[in-house]
């Protein structure tokens, strides 16, 4: 009996031997590590976007700009003052980007040869460009 028992006894010993897996500590070191890489990931992620809506406000002032010139070659130098949408502009090639939540603004009254205009993006950073000038951070002079 004693024998059937400790050869039963072995079998088993023998079976949890070969069983593989994890166990839970390694299981916990694992979620942990992904926990840290995630925390350093996400606000990474989120600046890279952030980065992306901005370049896209930049973007559509330079777009803007071009229209304007556009507009202005097209219609002269007294021509009224074009209304900064997709409209009025679409006609002279302006299209914003897909987001669609740029907001754009004449800073005072344009002229042919002189405007300054304004955009705020989702980010709430605000950009301008000018006539003469290429797109920089900050409002209208």
């Amino acid at each position: 009996m004693f024998s059937k028992f400790n050869k039963a006894l072995n079998d088993r010993r023998a079976g949890i031997k070969r069983e593989e897996g994890f166990t839970l500590i390694e299981l916990l070191v694992v979620v942990i590590i992904i926990g840290i890489l995630a925390a350093i990931a996400i606000p990474v992620y989120i600046g890279v976007q952030n980065n992306a809506k901005d370049a896209a406000v930049k973007s559509d002032l330079t777009n803007a700009k071009l229209a304007v010139v556009a507009y202005y070659a097209d219609k002269g130098s007294a021509a009224a003052t074009p209304t900064l949408n997709d409209t009025v502009l679409g006609t002279y090639g302006f299209t914003r980007s897909t987001d669609n939540t740029t907001t754009l603004a004449f800073k005072a009254t344009p002229t042919a040869t002189a405007f300054c205009i304004d955009a705020t993006g989702v980010t709430a950073n605000t950009f301008f460009i000018t006539q003469s000038a290429a797109v920089k951070a900050g409002s209208c002079p």
